[in-house]
């Protein structure tokens, strides 16, 4: 169960690390941010519901249900896709994904004060600590990976904001384990943030004048074959299945080992980055990164030093 566990977290950090890359790309290709997330929430709802249709899952109506999946869809999706992708409009995927790393950390701290048996211990305090120094030294450094034209500040308050409504999320919901389906659960969050990125980008953006690949978007020309591929893979492999990978993970350990996700998602992204959009290995985001990692081993001893919770 622990490989599988491992396997389960590893899978859903390589597919979130390489969203950032992903998403740089498609808004270089000239997809406004808001229709991208609006996208993503479309084509996953859609997958999710063929594979719900698939296991005839029997649909829970209730209240409670629905105020998980309410909450999830604000907090967990909405929220975190809107600020994550317009913090990459101003920094490097390699620097927004370093600040995924502050999942954990603040999973804890929310985690300590308000879920049974989740008390943070020395160790862990040690490993979260020198993480959250890696990322500190990121910040001070001033470097965003773009060189000069990057705004790093502001990525980072955007960031922030994202890792510090998905922390508060993912504590809520494992406060009610055992209480939701995962499948039903991520089906429910795309489909709140399809009503709710959608009316934002209604706002913000306008209505595009149709969905084909090769019609105009608010503010744009038309958007490529290739900035739809990259969306495509974006509500796929960087929405739909490290959210499922993740919800099973998360009602079979704690939240804070469950948040480990993030620690690996920087390093992936920081790679990914270089490789594919040629962005930079500054100092600040090479010695931050290089802490982060020293954070991840030392948190994931304490983890291990728990009673493992049994299989759901």
């Amino acid at each position: 169960m622990q490989q599988r566990i491992w396997v389960g977290i590893g899978v859903a950090a390589l597919a979130w690390g390489t969203t950032g890359v992903a998403t740089r790309a498609a808004l270089g290709d000239g997809f406004p941010p808001f229709a991208m997330v609006t996208v993503r929430a479309v084509i996953a709802t859609g997958l999710l519901t063929l594979l719900l249709r698939v296991r005839r899952h029997r649909f829970r109506w209730d209240r409670k249900t629905w105020t998980l999946g309410l909450i999830a869809g604000t907090f967990q999706l909405s929220v975190p896709f809107v600020l994550f992708t317009l913090a990459y409009q101003h920094a490097s995927a390699g620097f927004v994904g370093l600040l995924v790393a502050l999942v954990p950390l603040a999973t804890a701290i929310m985690a300590h004060f308000r879920l049974d048996g989740e008390a943070m211990t020395t160790a862990t305090v040690a490993g979260l600590l020198v993480a959250f120094l890696g990322v500190g030294f990121l910040l001070v450094s001033g470097d965003s990976g773009l060189g000069d034209g990057g705004r790093p500040l502001l990525s980072a308050l955007l960031s922030i904001a994202a890792v510090t409504s998905i922390a508060a999320s993912s504590v809520y919901t494992k406060g009610r384990e055992g209480g939701f389906d995962p499948t039903e659960l991520t089906w429910m969050q795309f489909l709140v943030g399809i009503v709710l990125v959608g009316s934002a980008m209604l706002v913000a953006e306008g209505f595009p004048s149709c969905a084909a690949p090769w019609c105009d978007t608010p503010g744009t020309g038309a958007i490529s074959p290739w900035g739809w591929q990259l969306v495509v893979y974006l509500s796929v492999v960087g929405s739909v299945l490290p959210f499922l990978l993740y919800y099973w993970v998360l009602v079979r350990v704690t939240s804070t080992k469950a948040s480990l996700v993030g620690y690996l998602v920087p390093p992936i992204a920081v790679l990914s980055g270089f490789v594919f959009l040629d962005e930079r290995l500054q100092p600040g985001i090479v010695g931050g990164g290089a802490m982060i990692l020293v954070g991840v081993v030392l948190t994931d001893r304490a983890e291990r030093q728990r009673a493992p919770a049994l299989p759901i």
